[in-house]
């Protein structure tokens, strides 16, 4: 991309984060059954779309001055990823959050960069588990567990 345009990309995505997290802290602090209330997670996407932003701008003071020139579109990783995170939001509440982030993930990873599917396995394996337990295990929240048939 060029400068200007990360530039002005930036500031749009500084706004949005600030957006998040002011109107985060009008969603109610608990839900019930939960000890993590249903603002965490818009605040904390303010907070990293902050600092995500904060960084591109920054970057953007590197930049040499010259335009990208148009690429080929990779439409069929697109419509793989487009389609998996579909069937994440549809099945994440029959398969559980572990199940169904483990499996999302692996497509996505494999998707991006074909072999390695140990490193895949291990890597998709050990972030949805260990979101998962931080979550529910250690800040008593509440995720779609694993389904009936596996209890």
């Amino acid at each position: 991309m060029s400068q200007r345009f990360d530039r002005y990309t930036s500031i749009l995505f500084l706004l949005v984060g600030l957006g998040f997290v002011i109107e985060s802290r009008r969603i109610s602090a608990s839900a019930y059954g939960s000890n993590v209330g249903p603002d965490i997670f818009p605040m904390g996407l303010g907070f990293v779309l902050i600092l995500l932003s904060l960084r591109l701008f920054i970057e953007t003071r590197g930049y040499a001055n010259f335009e990208s020139k148009k690429g080929k579109y990779d439409y069929k990783r697109f419509l793989i990823i487009v389609i998996s995170a579909i069937l994440y939001g549809l099945l994440i509440e029959t398969l559980g959050y572990v199940i169904t982030t483990f499996l999302f993930l692996a497509i996505c990873f494999q998707t991006m960069e074909k072999g390695g599917w140990i490193r895949t396995l291990l890597i998709s394996g050990a972030f949805s588990y260990g979101i998962y337990y931080l979550y529910v295990e250690v800040m008593a929240g509440t995720l779609p567990g694993f389904p009936v048939w596996m209890n």
